[in-house]
């Protein structure tokens, strides 16, 4: 079904369709720079499956491979991730600290701002948003691609609202996410392509059959073995069959990536992407990961099958592009990483639901004698944010029961003030060197973050196994950080590589390689040597090292 889909997509604009002759690819900037995201795609992940890519995953593993890369900030959430990888700079700098966080001087009666949304939109919730850049406050590499090359065409389509976002930042050409009924978009006075119409109706007409079991070659049948979580799921041998227009399924499996991998594909030949004289930049976030790994959990059947379909669709994606002689460039990498389900973790745990902010500020309420919400932010660990309707004197009351309660209980490794982290000095260092500290302090806004920061021991899940979410992600630990790093072009060397380094490394080393110049000290990452020619770094270094 997914081939299907990506075959039709590839033939849905005829005048854009015809084969066109395979030509040598230059030496020079690529004519299309592909950025790809697979969410929740962890280091570990793609140094297990390495061996078994026979597809677009194996052509991109033949390229310059990082093996240690980094999302070295702590919190490792799709919007914080997604927001390094074309911007160059990390949380601190983008502002997009979390998925969603709390502001109580916001005019509307829900104080909760989702990353990827406007929160001045009379009548919106964070539930029931306007999607928007809004939150972002760096450029993206597309937006300076522009700047300098008004030609240039820059795409970013997506899964997921907030991958396309804050992949394709402000102003861009075109961008397209899923959002339950079909592709859409939030850009203004933008015509639908032809390849979007044709695709939703595709996709649509796939969701109104049920779909069949997957086979799993041996290398995942080996994996099923089951696990009861949250109210009675069973995950670990699941093999993707569903029922007709079963959405919700739809979007927990392979065919989702297949889905995206469609529009890529057709939107590439309709807007003529790298047919121009001027570079242009297609962002693609694949999110079918990061929901087969909530759904299933890591290391089970179900991401064995889904990882090998990826590399499947990818492979057509990439001989798509092929066959159409475009001089294309590959980045890929991942928003954050995963913890699999406890039970497949040695020393693994759930979360004790005790530590929820709402449960802990309402004990704290009554020891106090207050009332009201008292601590906000409701989960488990990060951000906590204390409520300001209370006087200055409740207020340090407030924070010093809960820095105690948070601090006693045995799951916490450490609480932290907004002040302790905000007098911590940005990391020099490589990032798998940064203290617990600085990998908040990377995450740190002084206006959108917390009033304490709340950080779980290792191997405790952030969510308790009664919500029936398998894997899970967002803390500073090094099993959510770490994600495989990836550049791939016809003339680079097949080299892999161990030297840690970080996704803001991406931004400054695409520009480099399309010729987009940075001024020193511009953004937080740096450009990699040996995957392009880069900037003189002793000066680089010099004025990184004055901030």
């Amino acid at each position: 079904m997914r081939k299907i889909l990506l075959a039709a997509a590839a033939l849905l604009c005829a005048c854009r369709s015809e084969a066109q002759p395979q030509a040598p690819i230059p030496t020079g900037a690529p004519k299309l720079m592909i950025v790809i995201s697979v969410d929740q795609f962890s280091a570990e992940l793609w140094n297990e499956y390495r061996p078994q890519f026979t597809g677009g995953l194996a052509r991109l593993a033949s390229g310059m491979v990082f093996r240690n890369g980094f999302e070295s900030h702590a919190a490792t959430e799709t919007c914080p991730g997604h927001s390094t990888i074309l911007t160059g700079d990390r949380p601190a700098r983008t502002g997009i600290i979390v998925n969603s966080w709390v502001d109580q001087s916001a005019a509307r009666a829900d104080k909760t701002i989702y990353c990827a949304e406007d929160e001045t939109v009379p009548g919106s919730s964070s539930s029931n948003y306007t999607v928007s850049p809004r939150q972002l406050k760096v450029p993206t590499l597309g937006e300076l691609l522009k700047a300098r090359s008004p030609s240039s065409r820059s795409v970013a389509v997506a899964g997921k609202d907030r991958a396309a976002v804050m992949m394709g930042g402000h102003r861009l050409d075109q961008r397209w996410y899923w959002r339950r009924t079909g592709f859409t978009t939030d850009l203004a006075g933008v015509a639908t392509p032809v390849t979007v119409t044709r695709v939703n109706a595709a996709f649509a007409a796939a969701l109104a059959q049920p779909r069949l079991p997957l086979d799993p070659p041996p290398v995942c049948a080996a994996k099923a073995q089951t696990y009861t979580i949250g109210k009675g799921k069973i995950v670990g041998n699941g093999r993707f069959a569903r029922a007709a227009n079963d959405v919700s399924a739809a979007e927990d499996s392979p065919e989702f990536d297949g889905a995206v991998l469609a529009l890529a594909a057709g939107l590439t030949q309709e807007l003529g992407l790298g047919r121009g004289t001027a570079p242009d930049l297609l962002a693609v976030g694949l999110s079918a990961t990061d929901y087969v790994g909530h759904s299933f959990g890591t290391q089970g059947q179900e991401m064995c099958l889904q990882l090998l379909s990826l590399d499947r669709d990818l492979g057509d994606f990439f001989a798509m592009l092929d066959s159409r002689g475009i001089d294309y460039a590959v980045a890929l990498t991942a928003d954050h990483a995963g913890f699999d389900i406890p039970e497949r973790v040695p020393g693994g745990s759930w979360v004790d639901p005790s530590l929820n902010a709402d449960t802990v500020g309402k004990a704290i309420g009554a020891k106090l004698g207050l009332s009201g919400p008292v601590l906000l932010g409701g989960g488990y660990s990060g951000d906590i944010f204390i409520d300001r309707g209370l006087s200055p004197t409740d207020r340090a009351k407030v924070r010093e029961e809960a820095m105690k309660s948070y601090r006693s209980h045995p799951q916490v490794e450490a609480v932290f003030t907004r002040e302790q982290i905000a007098a911590t000095p940005l990391a020099i260092t490589t990032p798998d060197r940064w203290t617990l500290l600085e990998r908040l302090r990377a995450s740190f806004d002084p206006v959108r973050s917390g009033d304490l920061l709340v950080v779980l021991k290792p191997k405790v899940a952030p969510y308790p196994k009664e919500f029936g979410i398998a894997s899970t992600h967002g803390t500073p630990w090094d099993y959510d950080r770490r994600v495989p790093i990836v550049f791939w072009r016809p003339n680079i060397a097949a080299t892999t590589r161990d030297d840690p380094v970080e996704t803001v490394d991406i931004m400054p080393t695409l520009a480099a390689m399309i010729g987009v110049p940075l001024s020193p000290g511009a953004v937080d990452g740096k450009c990699l040597p040996g995957v392009t020619v880069c900037p003189v770094a002793g000066a680089v270094a010099a004025e990184r090292g004055k901030r």
